[in-house]
């Protein structure tokens, strides 16, 4: 495949097999939307707020820093007992357990943009944003797969009750009746539904925008862009391409003007003494890391 050939994105609209439709995650992502809608009738500063304020907790403490850089990644180190609160804070966003998500983040790396990618890009916008929830994929959610690419994950017994259905919901639950308790339905629609699609979108953004817009700093073989505006609504995700290019460190922005708010917390939490073994873009550490070793898909 020639370079031109690679970084460009084909035209395909997935169309969706009868029997092969996800049934459960279609129904959870469509009633979070559902949610999000009604929570527009409950708007006031403080259901903003709380909704901002999760969406922090779960998008960037959860979601970029702990499930992506820590777990998946491995650029850093925290304490065990800090890691799984971080960890918690990922399970909130409910885009699956940490298993899964490392695992399919994994796969993603291994093989970008190819038919071995959870979240191909190749085959259109929708299915890289969104539509990829919507389809039974044994290929990729197949729990011995998983286990192959997350196994440092699921030796741990928490992350292993995580990956429960109980795991998954009784924290959420627990939020729930914390922010009834708190501002009533209102902020649990704010908290809970609007933050979560919020959150959600933001995340598929890496996967679709990332891959069809912005600039390149690497010429790599793969579709990766950096995009300015998915790296201010996900935290610093969106240098989507240097991290591509560097995937195994710390930083995602490596220009001056790319704003990281992600690594401003790790840096952080550095300085209280929380954060070791940081792999950082200035030492060039750029091999495999000795924690996650990948398995070929196919194998």
């Amino acid at each position: 495949m020639s370079q031109k050939t690679a970084n460009k994105p084909a035209k395909h609209f997935d169309r969706i097999p009868p029997g092969s439709l996800n049934w459960q995650s279609t129904a959870w992502v469509s009633a979070m939307h559902i949610g999000a809608i009604a929570s527009l009738f409950y708007v006031n500063w403080q259901n903003v707020t709380a909704a901002a304020i999760l969406y922090f907790v779960t998008g960037c403490l959860g979601i970029t820093l702990t499930y992506h850089r820590l777990l998946a990644h491995r650029s850093f180190a925290v304490p065990k007992w800090l890691e799984r609160i971080l960890t918690t804070c990922g399970a909130l966003a409910m885009e699956g357990s940490p298993t899964k998500w490392c695992a399919h983040h994994r796969m993603h790396h291994s093989h970008p943009d190819t038919e071995m990618d959870p979240h191909n890009s190749r085959r259109g916008f929708f299915y890289c944003h969104i539509g990829w929830t919507f389809r039974n994929r044994d290929q990729f959610d197949n729990e011995t797969r998983q286990r192959r690419f997350a196994r440092d994950i699921h030796n741990d017994p928490y992350y292993l009750w995580l990956d429960t259905t109980a795991g998954q919901l009784i924290p959420q639950a627990l939020l729930a009746l914390m922010l009834f308790a708190i501002g009533g339905i209102g902020m649990v629609l704010w908290g809970v539904c609007m933050r979560m699609v919020l959150v959600y979108h933001a995340t598929w953004c890496v996967n679709s925008a990332t891959h069809f817009f912005g600039y390149r700093n690497y010429e790599i073989d793969d579709l990766s862009r950096n995009t300015w505006w998915v790296a201010l609504i996900t935290f610093g995700e969106g240098w989507h391409n240097n991290h591509h290019a560097h995937q195994h460190v710390a930083e995602a922005g490596h220009k001056w003007w790319e704003i990281d708010v992600t690594m401003m917390v790790i840096r952080l939490l550095k300085s209280m003494g929380l954060v070791t073994k940081l792999k950082s873009i200035k030492d060039q550490e750029t091999s495999k890391s000795p924690e996650f070793e990948p398995l070929p898909l196919e194998a």
